[in-house]
């Protein structure tokens, strides 16, 4: 079977309302929280991607049960101390740096050695940002280069930490805090701003957590041990993967589409804020709070006068995994988009921002470039004819499908590679555009 698609044709106007699939980063962590509660969680909506699944295949191992329905999933947690001790086992990751980089912190007290993989994307990946941390807990981990595989070996004697996360990463930061669970006494983060995912649900699950806000990062307290009861939890649409639906509405002319049940926590919606500065006007329906979250529906129309941004680095963290797609918007926007502390792209499933650059390149968009800061001299008159093909991208999900909305936008024929890679986040994503009335060969 062909592992390639063909896009040749600009999608027709459309106005249409749709749902996207589970957040992937809520679904992880439901999935290993479940897994050292006391009793049965039930988790509706879980998403159902190569990533989520390679969880539930890790607390198998690990000697958890769970059992699937038609429209929700049953996980049997044995509590803080309940994985299997006995065996060592070995827990492939796939392309899940969440999945990688937590399971790890809930592993700091095994007594058995646990080895990590993962593919080769994953396996490029820095894992000494979350080793380094856990070892001052007590646990003995071993990695080649600080990257996968990564043996740990816990212990039994952990003891609490202070530690500072620099960077906006939620993996590390959520890795330390499952941790936490394990360990007597008070661990101490100061976190610089990223997404809160695991603060709010050790809230809804009563775990002893405190969360003092600055201006540029919080202060976490959590004490432990800490044991939790089962739970229930419906996860909310995916905003991630929403903002491919979002850049494909507002550059369509007279276009309109209304996105249900979106996570819509503060710290997810980077691009909102970022488009809606670019002139878009992107527009919350239908609010509400569940378990700590706040979701809605998200209502995007087209517009053809976008200008040119200077981004507020403030917003960086919370779209660190839009930028491929914000870049689109600066492609076809009035004027020069100016973003700066772009590192992080580069520490994703792929080199992102070096591949956002060749990519600008072969559409014919100039831009200029220092270091990890980048200006995008847009076009408004942008309209592609030529062939393009997108391949060699480490099979990153993100590239596959804004390659997929470039074509559908600004025109030319595009053979892009490798679309099994949306497996890892969103299966479902050529059959959500194609319902949009895309036009997929």
């Amino acid at each position: 079977m062909k592992n390639h698609i063909i896009i040749s044709k600009i999608i027709k106007p459309f106005k249409k309302k749709i749902g996207v699939d589970g957040d992937k980063s809520i679904s992880i962590r439901c999935v290993l929280m479940a897994s050292q509660a006391i009793g049965t969680s039930k988790i509706y909506n879980l998403l159902d991607s190569e990533d989520v699944n390679n969880s539930l295949v890790a607390i198998k191992k690990l000697g958890i049960n769970y059992k699937k329905f038609d429209n929700y999933h049953k996980i049997f947690g044995l509590g803080i101390n309940g994985y299997d001790q006995n065996k060592s086992v070995k827990i492939y990751a796939g392309n899940s740096g969440t999945l990688a980089r937590l399971i790890l912190g809930l592993l700091v007290n095994t007594k058995k050695k646990i080895i990590i993989t993962g593919d080769n994307s994953l396996s490029k990946r820095d894992f000494s940002r979350v080793t380094e941390p856990l070892k001052g807990f007590g646990a003995s981990i071993i990695s080649k280069n600080n990257s996968l595989p990564v043996q740990i070996l816990g212990s039994e004697f952990l003891r609490p930490i202070n530690y500072i996360e620099k960077r906006g990463s939620a993996q590390c930061k959520s890795s330390i805090m499952l941790a936490s669970l394990k360990t007597s006494g008070t661990t101490f983060i100061k976190a610089k701003k990223s997404r809160n995912h695991t603060e709010l649900l050790f809230k809804y699950l009563k775990i002893p957590i405190i969360v003092s806000s600055r201006k540029k990062y919080d202060l976490i307290k959590i004490k432990g041990p800490s044991n939790f009861k089962g739970f229930e939890y419906k996860v909310p649409g995916d905003m991630s993967s929403c903002s491919f639906f979002i850049v494909l509405a507002l550059l369509s002319k007279n276009s309109e589409i209304l996105i249900k049940n979106i996570n819509i926590n503060e710290t997810r919606t980077g691009i909102i804020k970022i488009l809606n500065k670019m002139n878009a006007k992107i527009l919350f329906k239908n609010k509400k709070k569940y378990k700590g979250e706040l979701i809605g529906d998200i209502l995007v129309k087209s517009k053809e006068n976008l200008r040119g941004i200077v981004c507020p680095k403030k917003y960086n963290s919370s779209a660190i995994d839009e930028f491929l797609i914000i870049f689109l918007v600066a492609a076809k926007a009035k004027g020069v988009s100016s973003f700066k502390n772009l590192e992080e792209l580069n520490k994703k499933e792929s080199p992102r921002l070096e591949i956002a650059l060749k990519f600008l390149d072969m559409i014919g968009i100039k831009y200029l470039r220092y270091k990890n800061d980048i200006k995008i001299y847009g076009n408004p008159n942008l309209n592609l004819s030529g062939n393009y093909i997108i391949k060699n991208f480490r099979k990153d999900h993100r590239v596959f499908m804004m390659s997929c909305i470039a074509a559908l936008t600004f025109g030319g024929k595009w053979k892009i590679h490798d679309k099994d890679s949306i497996n890892s986040s969103f299966p479902n994503f050529l059959h959500k555009i194609q319902e949009l009335g895309a036009k997929i060969n």
